[in-house]
């Protein structure tokens, strides 16, 4: 991605790895070569060859590194969703969500919504095979959009199911943890009731809090109980 920025405003390799590691602690100077060499970011050269990034290169990188991260996706899917941003086209959607280009102000954080795969791109992604994906379905667990795509909650479903079937645990026996979830969804939703019913601005935004801190305590609280059961059966 080339730019018209003069030399002075352009970042050598070194200033861009310090840009990025306080949020990407393994990202390494062979990393930004050879994601380079993938053709996921074109850095200028200066008159004596060195590497020289713009404010898009490093938002480029922050957005690859971040999908890479979060989502698990690979160069492949990374690198056409580049292509049809550089072609100011919006990714695959699936009539619900719009996808925010990466730009230097917007590209620090990838918003999770913005993962939408076809369902062979999803099969890659989470590493998995079609009769798995063809179960998790059968069970609810993983559902694609009304396009026909794959949004990041079924990416990442999909990879720990297929995870978790390394250790002989199939979609059938997910349906406890999925249970177990909705339920804690059901005590969210009481206690958000009375704050979204006064439907103004202030209640909708603690209510979004709201809803944020319970779901992290209750998972905390999850947690807490598997962890004791697991040592309770290391302890027999």
């Amino acid at each position: 991605m080339s730019s018209a920025l003069p030399a002075r405003q352009t970042m050598s390799i070194g200033e861009v790895l310090a840009q990025l590691r306080p949020d990407f602690p393994d990202v390494s100077i062979s990393k930004i070569r050879f994601l380079e060499t993938e053709g996921l970011v074109e850095p200028q050269r200066s008159s004596s060859g060195y590497r020289r990034f713009t404010g898009d290169d490093i938002a480029r990188l922050r957005y690859v590194l971040t999908v890479q991260r979060d989502h698990y996706l690979p160069l492949r899917v990374i690198k056409e969703q580049l292509e049809q941003l550089d072609r100011g086209m919006e990714l695959v959607s699936d009539g619900e969500r719009t996808v925010t280009p990466y730009t230097a102000a917007n590209a620090k954080s990838a918003p999770q919504d913005e993962v939408a795969l076809s369902r062979s791109s999803l099969l890659e992604a989470a590493g998995i095979e079609e009769e798995l994906l063809a179960e998790l379905e059968s069970y609810s667990l993983v559902r694609a959009g009304r396009s026909g795509v794959y949004d990041a909650h079924a990416l990442f479903v999909a990879r720990t199911a297929g995870e978790l079937a390394q250790y002989g645990l199939e979609p059938r026996h997910l349906r406890s943890v999925r249970s177990a979830a909705e339920r804690e969804v059901d005590l969210v939703e009481q206690v958000l009731a009375p704050m979204l019913r006064q439907r103004s601005a202030d209640a909708a935004g603690r209510a979004e809090e709201t809803a944020a801190e319970i779901a992290r305590l209750t998972t905390r609280l999850h947690a807490a109980f598997v962890d004791a059961g697991v040592h309770r059966l290391r302890s027999r």
